[in-house]
């Protein structure tokens, strides 16, 4: 029997594996789950040793834990490290469930449950693939590891040390992400881009309390104009960013990824409809799509004080606050990229208020990548077998943490390979995968492995 005839062979049991691990309610955020964490990376460690996956353990990082394999025995052969999820997102609000999230229900092919495109049923994928290999051939055509963790949902906060202080046991020659997807059913896609992030707060403070407006308007520094000026200072009036220092490091986009953007279908009328605003607006000289994927923004994703409720009440608040990321490109980096933020909002300080800007968390790395890198390149061939169509080069607005960790520590890429849709409600109520794809991604994944080999 060859792969192929293993994979069509073990689709019923295939799927009912795959309800069994949806059962599972691996909710990272919530402590009250932290032992179904545990209990679903229990359960992919299984599934690897019933593969014939050698070494599989469960590492202990500081948080959730990662789930370890690997199959070391193709000589002069790449080593590739297989990488994936197996938390979820909280299932909030429940009420619009139609099926309670963690009793997996099959309706016109489709499979119905929390994390089942996000990512389980992405990432249990090249775990049966290994098994359809290892069963029929004895061996993998390359050598693996397997990297699946347990906190991707809350943004791997102990993995940056975890992964650095295990270089050698990690160290591979690129990775395969089963964390992603495919543009639509018909056409597929390489990620090769990610934006990074770093987040402030800034607060404002003027008068010990809020003052009476009629005896100390326009006597004293209102906290809420001081802010404001702060804000305005920041970007221009068609928003290019006003912060000194915030393009130096900004690679910048060449002739051939504009082209390859361009590529991508983008109805602008169709979101204009969506969104019901009248224009874009953004950085002159790039196109929208361009602008989401490839060029850097702040934003205030918040801003409070003062009255805020009904009819009329006169003071002169005595803070004002406000919320700003920054969505980040290569090759800047998030902790220059707040601090510039910080010098910025010092300097542009109004007199007669204090002002205290916080760095909020640690950032994460924006992530670029070749498109004609090797595994690129194998992936493509994979997908154009597939798909019968040239994958578009996508690039994402959104970051993936892991995937710069990867690179700042193991030197390593990180190349896409999932099978998710983005009509499948990940992270919201009524999450679904189509089981077409969970198929195809066992498929792809053999082809691949072989093609790597070559």
């Amino acid at each position: 029997m060859n792969w192929q005839s293993y994979l069509e062979a073990h689709q019923s049991d295939f799927t009912e594996r795959l309800l069994d691990f949806l059962r599972i309610p691996s909710i990272s955020s919530l402590p009250e789950h932290a032992a179904d964490v545990r209990r679903a990376g229990e359960w992919v460690m299984q599934q690897l040793r019933d593969a014939g996956m050698e070494h599989v353990e469960m590492l202990e990082t500081g948080g959730h834990p990662v789930v370890y394999a690997d199959w070391l025995h193709a000589s002069g052969k790449p080593t590739v490290m297989i990488y994936g999820h197996f938390d979820v997102q909280p299932v909030d609000p429940i009420e619009l469930w139609e099926s309670p999230p963690f009793e997996p229900v099959i309706k016109d092919e489709r499979v119905y449950a929390r994390g089942a495109s996000d990512d389980k049923g992405n990432m249990l994928a090249p775990v049966l693939a290994l098994e359809a290999l290892l069963k029929t051939e004895g061996g993998l055509p390359v050598n693996v590891k397997c990297f699946f963790e347990g906190q991707e949902e809350i943004g791997s906060p102990t993995l940056p040390a975890f992964i650095a202080a295990h270089k050698e046991k990690f160290a591979c020659d690129f990775i395969l992400s089963a964390d992603g997807g495919q543009w639509s059913e018909e056409q597929p896609a390489l990620l090769v881009g990610l934006r990074g992030l770093c987040a402030l707060q800034i607060d404002v403070v003027g008068p010990a309390y809020d003052v009476h407006s009629g005896l100390y308007g326009g006597v004293i520094q209102n906290p809420i104009h001081a802010l404001a000026a702060i804000l305005a200072s920041m970007r221009s009036a068609n928003g290019r960013i006003l912060v000194e220092g915030f393009y130096d490091d900004v690679v910048p986009l060449g002739e051939a990824e504009r082209a390859e953007i361009a590529r991508v279908p983008y109805d602008e009328e169709e979101v204009l409809r969506k969104l019901n605003i009248e224009a874009f607006f953004g950085e002159p000289g790039y196109t929208p799509l361009e602008r989401a994927w490839a060029r850097p923004t702040l934003e205030v994703n918040g801003i409070w004080g003062g009255f805020q409720g009904e009819g009329v009440k006169t003071v002169l608040p005595s803070e004002a606050h406000a919320k700003i990321t920054c969505r980040l490109v290569a090759n800047q980096r998030p902790e220059k990229i707040a601090h510039l933020v910080k010098a910025h909002v010092e300097r542009h300080r109004p007199p007669g208020v204090r002002v205290k800007t916080t760095i909020l968390d640690n950032g994460a790395l924006p992530y670029l990548m070749s498109s004609d890198h090797p595994g690129n390149l194998a992936a493509r061939d994979v997908l154009v077998e597939e798909y019968g169509n040239e994958p578009f080069l996508a690039r994402s607005g959104g970051s993936i943490p892991v995937t710069a960790m990867f690179l700042e520590s193991l030197g390593a890429y990180t190349v896409s390979f999932g099978f998710a849709l983005n009509d499948e409600r990940q992270h919201s109520p009524n999450e679904f995968f189509r089981l077409a794809n969970f198929r195809r991604g066992q498929r792809a994944y053999c082809k691949l492995l072989h093609r790597l080999a070559v």
